[in-house]
């Protein structure tokens, strides 16, 4: 007996969905673990201020921090920017931007302002100096989420990303490390191999590091 089109679709649809990114997987994802993330998040530190350092920001700058989650990287930027900069946050997930905005509120950040929604979709407010992107692999995979961002930063701006990516060859068993991970943070695994390059095309002489054993990605340009 055939199946109806709808059921032959389905093992296809369950396929495709891992080279995707999907925005009801994210959320999902990121409701269960907004009451743990930073912890989470804590092994990925010298990353997150290698990165942050990359952006060369100075007093007075503004940035978007996009899908900034819980507002991790608030404190540091904020210390660069002073309180004659701004920070935008761009966040999806409900359960992690009220935690970004305790955070923000708990340090009386007043120059700090938040966005609910998808980065491809997000009303951002400032042309900034400039952005970044910390383990934000579902978005990298999204170029019209890119696209928005870089057409509300200034010519010459900085974007830096950050993220996870499969190994290199000479260290492949880590490989299982950044699976395992993936699967907790992202509803995607395409691209994996170079989460950067949708950026590339967008920004001029795109240097790249790697860090904890080639499991995680640097890359930093300026804007076109």
């Amino acid at each position: 007996m055939d199946l109806p089109p709808d059921d032959r679709s389905q093992p296809f649809q369950r396929l495709t969905r891992w080279f995707t990114p999907n925005r009801s997987m994210a959320l999902r994802q990121y409701r269960s673990r907004a009451r743990i993330y930073d912890l989470e998040l804590a092994l990925f530190e010298p990353v997150r201020r290698r990165a942050i350092d990359l952006l060369h920001l100075k007093n007075g700058d503004r940035v978007l921090d996009v899908g900034c989650g819980t507002g991790l990287s608030f404190s540091a930027l904020e210390g660069l920017v002073g309180r004659k900069g701004s920070i935008v946050g761009i966040e999806q997930s409900p359960e992690m931007l009220e935690r970004a905005r305790a955070r923000a509120a708990e340090n009386r950040w007043k120059n700090v302002a938040l966005i609910s929604a998808s980065v491809e979709e997000a009303a951002i407010p400032i042309a900034a100096d400039a952005a970044l992107f910390h383990f934000t692999h579902d978005i990298m995979r999204t170029p019209s989420a890119l696209a928005n961002v870089v057409s509300h930063l200034k010519p010459g701006a900085r974007i830096v990303a950050s993220g996870l990516k499969w190994a290199p060859i000479w260290a492949m068993p880590l490989n299982v490390l950044v699976w395992n991970a993936a699967m907790r943070s992202t509803s995607t695994i395409e691209g994996l191999t170079r989460p950067w390059s949708h950026l590339e095309p967008l920004v001029s002489g795109l240097e790249l590091e790697q860090m904890l054993g080639g499991t995680v990605y640097v890359a930093s340009g300026v804007v076109k």
